[in-house]
């Protein structure tokens, strides 16, 4: 086994993509690029920070939370989190972000990748109003690159497939995970304590 450092020996294990592969490459939001955004609950934002370590974070409201400005921006509304600003924090010290849109029962994926900035216009976060709470800031991404990615992962996964679906009983809740990561021996809330409050914390 050996360690592949060099694109010669990356690309000598892989036949070249098909051509359509590397056409469908889009420097803008075409109409179907707009379309998959409205229709998804779900995205996935990846980052680097300062130090050059990765990062993603999931972000997810009703379908269409992302909105498209034009072809070349969308917004993505920063709802109440854990506070560690881990995507907030990288975007600062490097604007560049990829993102991966989902929809439920789609198996093909939206990715997008672009430059971001933080916004806190009034006029901006005033769009994203949500049981008349407007989000503290607003990521602006400006697209640089948008394609839609093949079926293949989330086939093999079969990530939509309810009959494959976990139950939540097989692992211990969070509340309990993290007492054992950081503070064992220590009580835990309980897990329907703690979804109560997760709800009165979604905005």
């Amino acid at each position: 086994m050996a360690r592949i450092t060099s694109l010669e020996s990356l690309r000598a294990l892989y036949k070249p993509p098909m051509e359509r592969a590397v056409r469908k490459q889009l420097s803008a939001l075409d109409r179907h690029c707009r379309r998959f955004i409205e229709l998804s609950p779900f995205v996935v934002v990846s980052s680097t920070g300062a130090d050059g370590r990765g990062d993603v974070s999931p972000r997810g409201e009703g379908a269409g939370f992302v909105a498209v400005l034009d072809d070349v921006t969308i917004a993505i509304p920063d709802r109440p989190g854990n506070n560690r600003l881990d995507t907030l924090t990288n975007i600062i010290a490097n604007p560049q972000v990829g993102l991966m849109f989902m929809i439920p029962g789609v198996n093909e994926v939206l990715r997008v990748n672009g430059s971001a900035e933080l916004r806190d216009d009034p006029d901006l976060t005033a769009r994203f109003v949500v049981q008349e709470r407007a989000p503290k800031l607003v990521i602006l991404v400006h697209v640089t690159e948008a394609y839609l990615h093949c079926p293949k992962a989330l086939m093999r996964s079969a990530l939509w497939d309810s009959g494959r679906h976990v139950e939540r009983s097989v692992l211990p809740s969070l509340s309990e995970m993290l007492r054992d990561q950081i503070a064992p021996g220590e009580a835990f809330e309980a897990p329907e304590t703690a979804l109560a409050r997760y709800k009165t914390q979604l905005y």
